[in-house]
């Protein structure tokens, strides 16, 4: 993929070594986000299983708090 770099008014292609470094930074951001998700994911997870414990959902997220 071919990137364009902003430096004031020049606007240019990215060199290999800025291109790396702009893919890894979105490598990054999109781990961070799906590892977000995971997590929200195993503590509705949680949260269900205590609520079928008969736990109130107040109950259940003070656990976690």
């Amino acid at each position: 993929m071919t990137y364009k770099v902003q430096i004031d008014d020049l606007v240019r292609e990215a060199t290999a070594d800025e291109a790396a470094q702009i893919e890894a930074t979105h490598a990054e951001a999109q781990a961070q986000a799906e590892a977000a998700e995971a997590k929200t994911a195993a503590k509705q997870n949680a949260l269900d299983k205590l609520g079928a414990l008969g736990l109130t959902a107040d109950e259940a997220a003070a656990l976690f708090d």
